[in-house]
């Protein structure tokens, strides 16, 4: 005849009985992990952690600027969100009558709650801010951008540099022809560059080549502006082409690759404040001393 233990276990209902989730503990493990965030990113900028090599012969790259800044965020998130689901299990209310396994799941939870609360405070801070910052950049921009179509000048966002290249004089070219070369209208260069710049973005927006026709064009316009022959000016417009095409290629992968740390570092936080909410909350009831 087999023996059995009968355990009756007491659970308290009604409007006395505590809540499942203690928001309070929630809020506040939330709170301190997004302040922590914020402090160890800003730390992290300061010293150059999550953007550069401090060692100047360090072949920087894009992607690898993206990885460093990536291994740096899961670090951050680890510890952050640690510190934010201890403290949310520590602070919980203690439950009684209820199963081991039970009391794991609800640490569990809280961890991970304080975990969701803390990220969408985050987003909610650094998305402001880079609002400001950008809203400022874009206000000072203005006047800029003024001066510099006043003065034939035209801002074409990341396609500047590539253009300049474009359009550098070849002051080997002899005097003779330049004096020959007719005066540019006033605002001409302006149009050019934004031609250009247009020329460029349709080319980036659709990963491809320039056409032939535009790459013709841009040829004939580099010939007329600098003095170099139809030959040089192919030359220069294909070795310009190219080395946008590169960097451009360099970005994307270096943004994929940010994108997949940070996927890592959302996850890892998620672990990492659930299995510290669970420490608190054994700390909480006593089972560790």
């Amino acid at each position: 005849m087999a023996i059995t233990d009968r355990v009756d276990v007491v659970v308290e209902t009604g409007a006395g009985a505590p809540s499942a989730v203690a928001w309070g503990a929630v809020l506040a493990g939330g709170l301190a992990s997004a302040a922590l965030t914020l402090v160890l990113l800003s730390l992290g900028t300061g010293l150059g952690l999550s953007v550069v090599s401090p060692w100047s012969d360090w072949n920087v790259t894009a992607v690898r600027v993206a990885t460093a800044a990536g291994i740096f965020t899961v670090i951050v998130a680890i510890m952050a969100s640690a510190v934010g689901g201890y403290l949310a299990g520590r602070l919980r209310t203690r439950w009684s009558g209820l199963h081991g396994d039970e009391v794991y799941f609800r640490d569990t939870a809280h961890g991970l709650l304080a975990w969701a609360f803390a990220t969408v405070v985050s987003v909610a801070i650094t998305g402001a801010a880079a609002t400001t910052i950008i809203s400022g950049a874009a206000s000072g921009a203005a006047p800029a951008a003024a001066v510099a179509a006043r003065d034939g000048g035209a801002a074409t966002g990341p396609f500047d540099v590539y253009i300049d290249q474009l359009m550098r004089p070849t002051f080997a070219a002899p005097a003779a022809d330049a004096a020959a070369r007719p005066p540019m209208a006033p605002g001409r260069e302006a149009a050019d560059r934004a031609e250009i710049g247009r020329l460029f973005m349709r080319a980036n927006r659709g990963r491809a080549d320039l056409a032939p026709a535009d790459r013709t064009y841009l040829a004939q316009l580099v010939a007329a502006r600098t003095g170099m022959s139809q030959a040089d000016a192919e030359r220069r417009v294909a070795e310009v082409t190219e080395q946008m095409k590169q960097a451009l290629n360099e970005a994307r992968k270096a943004t994929a690759h940010f994108a997949l740390w940070l996927t890592a570092a959302l996850l890892a936080g998620a672990g990492a404040a659930g299995w510290a909410a669970t420490e608190g909350g054994e700390w909480r009831d006593g089972i560790r001393t």
